[in-house]
């Protein structure tokens, strides 16, 4: 009994903790399952804004290419003049980073200095073309910085649902089967210790009962036994007590008083 008592016990324990593996398997499965459905909608969202700035790019460099031949035309040639007065950056970029259902995006924004060191460009004639196209230039390159970005942030978010798939249907297809399969060794297991035992304590019974019966029938015919015993006695006392009496007459007769006369 013991030794089925201690094989039962750890037999229960990893089924115990074999079901708790299945629940935290269920639960990083169902969270896994939320973030790829967040970070799907999210890359939806992002490429659709792809989509709109690329037509945006469209339009916005054929109105900057444009305005270099409208400069061209008027001033010719000033790509010497841009390069005698460029001494520092006037168009900068700063990176950000955006947390997407623990997926951190970078964000790039843009961050125009202020004033402009092109102001005197074109002031002998051309200046107002110049000025726009030097606006449209720079919207140009504010529409390839958020191009730039989104397309960075879809790179990111491709790689990641890819990687959040393949975990959960791993954890879908693989893991969670092979744990309810485990599972269910154990249940059949225990069972089968459930027959053994029940068969091992019938057998029991059944000996117990046996014992009882030939216990039962043994004290049975010592009973028998005792009751023919004493009925013995008894017989063997009034054969004696009989033979006693007629000896005791016989003596009786066999005295003669001389002195009665008959």
């Amino acid at each position: 009994m013991a030794a089925v008592r201690d094989n039962v016990f750890p037999t229960r324990m990893n089924l115990t903790v074999t079901k708790a593996r299945l629940k935290g398997a269920q639960t990083g499965h169902s969270l896994l399952k939320r973030k790829s459905e967040a970070l799907t909608t999210r890359f939806r969202v992002i490429v659709r804004k792809i989509e709109d700035a690329k037509l945006k790019m469209g339009k916005v460099m054929q109105n900057a290419s444009f305005s270099l031949a409208e400069v061209a035309y008027i001033t010719g040639d000033i790509s010497y003049q841009v390069r005698e007065s460029a001494k520092r950056a006037t168009f900068k970029v700063s990176a950000k980073q955006e947390n997407v259902s623990g997926v951190l995006l970078p964000a790039f924004e843009p961050d125009m200095q202020a004033g402009s060191q092109f102001e005197l460009t074109g002031l002998g004639r051309g200046g107002q073309q110049i000025q726009k196209a030097r606006a449209v230039y720079i919207k140009a390159v504010e529409t390839l910085v958020e191009l730039a970005s989104l397309q960075t942030a879809f790179v990111i978010l491709d790689e990641v649902i890819k990687l959040t798939n393949r975990r959960v249907n791993a954890i879908e297809y693989v893991i969670i089967p092979r744990i309810e399969n485990t599972i269910s060794y154990i249940n059949s297991e225990l069972d089968e210790q459930d027959r053994e035992e029940f068969y091992r304590l019938k057998k029991i019974q059944g000996k117990k009962k046996d014992r009882a019966a030939a216990a039962a029938a043994a004290q049975n015919e010592l009973d028998e036994l005792a009751k023919l015993s004493i009925q013995d006695g008894n017989l063997h006392s009034e054969i004696g007590l009989s033979e006693d009496q007629s000896a005791a007459r016989n003596i009786l007769a066999e005295q003669v008083d001389e002195d009665i006369i008959f």
